[in-house]
């Protein structure tokens, strides 16, 4: 038997940390000064209150290697803030920045799959569904009044497979438009995104007190409503509009002129040997010969794919 590949080794947190500091610093130049004050600010603190208070040695010694702790931990919050600001700007407004956002919360909870429920070809418009114990969200990104139309719809079906309950559905729009939200706040606005719904409590004295009480599934609600929202996705598909077939690819000009040229070389359409040794119609996009009657006018679009060809005079 062959032996078996050896499991790649993971990086070291050291090693991790130092990555992430020189890709962040090449976009970031404030980063390396920010890192210094994060780092000092809690040590000169220290030694400020220490002169002032005259500590003994054993208190400046573990004071020290508290405030050092401290300052370390400080520069990896800021290192991990300024990171992700880069990464945030750097795909800011590309399609399908949102589900990079959300793609790594599973760990939080949230469920969120790469595929989206909808998407439109022609503009990139894409909605995203995601579940957590909260309930359900649609992400949208894209032109605010399309993406909300498709929401509409997207939602009706929801409600087709979650009738009888009160599963809430939260939307979210991403962008920089007045009811948008913009990509650095998108993460924090899916985890506050949350629904109460009354208590219905027998006792008067304490549905007062609790009027109301946060809205959560179970594990086991969770996984028949994650059941039922991929038939779902498998029955409806991807919601492309109307005219649009993912599946067909559109042929380039030269190969529709290829196309009809196998289609067209008959007899009939030959042209005599006299011409065929002119040179014939220069295809002015993709330098494609044709070969055409020489009564044909000096600039002209090609009959069978409507490109403008040359004729030499």
């Amino acid at each position: 038997m062959a032996e078996k590949d050896a499991k790649p080794k993971k990086q070291s947190t050291i090693k991790q940390i130092i990555q992430i500091y020189k890709y962040t610093a090449k976009e970031d130049k404030a980063l390396p000064w920010l890192e210094a004050g994060a780092f000092l600010l809690p040590v000169v603190v220290m030694i400020i209150i220490g002169l002032i208070a005259k500590w003994t040695w054993l208190t400046w010694i573990f004071t020290m290697i508290t405030a050092i702790m401290l300052g370390m931990l400080l520069a990896t919050m800021m290192l991990t803030r300024r990171a992700d600001a880069v990464g945030y700007k750097q795909i800011d407004g590309k399609p399908g920045a949102a589900i990079g956002v959300l793609s790594n919360m599973q760990k939080a909870g949230f469920n969120f799959p790469q595929e989206p429920v909808w998407i439109d070809p022609k503009t990139k418009d894409a909605i995203w569904r995601g579940t957590s114990m909260n309930g359900i969200y649609l992400i949208g990104e894209g032109e605010y009044g399309r993406v909300m139309k498709a929401m509409d719809r997207q939602e009706r079906d929801i409600k087709g497979v979650t009738a009888g309950s009160s599963i809430p559905v939260y939307r979210i729009a991403v962008g920089h438009g007045p009811k948008q939200v913009p990509l650095t706040k998108l993460r924090s606005t899916v985890i506050k995104s949350k629904s109460y719904e009354p208590t219905h409590h027998k006792n008067a004295l304490i549905a007062k007190i609790h009027p109301r009480h946060r809205f959560l599934l179970t594990k086991a609600e969770m996984e028949t409503l994650n059941d039922r929202l991929r038939t779902l996705q498998a029955k409806k598909g991807y919601a492309i509009p109307k005219g649009m077939d993912r599946t067909t690819r559109r042929r380039s000009p030269a190969a529709r002129c290829a196309v009809a040229d196998r289609q067209h070389t008959t007899k009939s359409h030959r042209a005599p040997e006299s011409v065929q040794s002119v040179p014939g119609l220069r295809h002015m996009s993709h330098n494609r010969v044709h070969i055409h009657p020489p009564t044909s006018p000096v600039n002209t679009h090609c009959p069978r794919c409507g490109h403008l060809y040359l004729l030499p005079r």
